[in-house]
Formats: structure tokens, C-alpha cells, sequence
């Protein structure tokens, strides 16, 4: 995971992930949770893709980044 929110943030595709990084950097959320946060809309993403062989939905990833600090998706998976 890290390894692509690495990509990612340096390629800066989808440009929503380095902005959400630098928006939770300003709420003052250190460093490695922001990373942790990020990662988790990454697996989440993965998880949709693998097991229920659905593409990759853009959309849906930039929604639960905008989402973030809160991430009200891990508590629907839950269910």
C-alpha cells in the first residue's frame, strides 16, 4: 500500500490524494497517520477491486479520500 500512496503522491495521480495529504497535514495530524489514512482509501479500493471484481472506481476513491479523517466506509464492511 505504501508503495503506491508513494507513486501516487509523487506522480500526483489522482491529484485528490496529494491534496488530501497536505489538507490532514494542516489539521495537524502527524505524519505517519496521515500515511496510515491514506493507505487505508488505497486498500479499500483494492478490496472492491479484488473481491468483487469490480475496475477500479475513481470516483469512489476520491470520495473516501474527502471523507478522511473519518472513514465511515470501514465501519459499512464491518457490517
Amino acid at each position: 500500500m505504501m508503495e503506491i500512496l508513494d507513486n501516487q503522491l509523487r506522480d500526483g495521480n489522482p491529484k485528490e490524494t496529494k491534496e488530501t495529504y497536505q489538507r490532514l497535514k494542516r489539521l495537524g495530524i502527524e505524519e505517519e497517520e496521515v500515511r496510515r489514512q491514506l493507505a487505508c482509501v488505497i486498500a479499500a479500493e483494492m478490496f472492491n477491486v479484488l473481491k468483487f471484481k469490480e475496475p477500479y472506481n475513481e470516483k469512489r476513491f476520491v470520495e473516501r479520500l474527502k471523507l478522511l479523517p473519518e472513514m465511515p466506509w470501514m465501519e459499512e464492511d464491518e457490517e
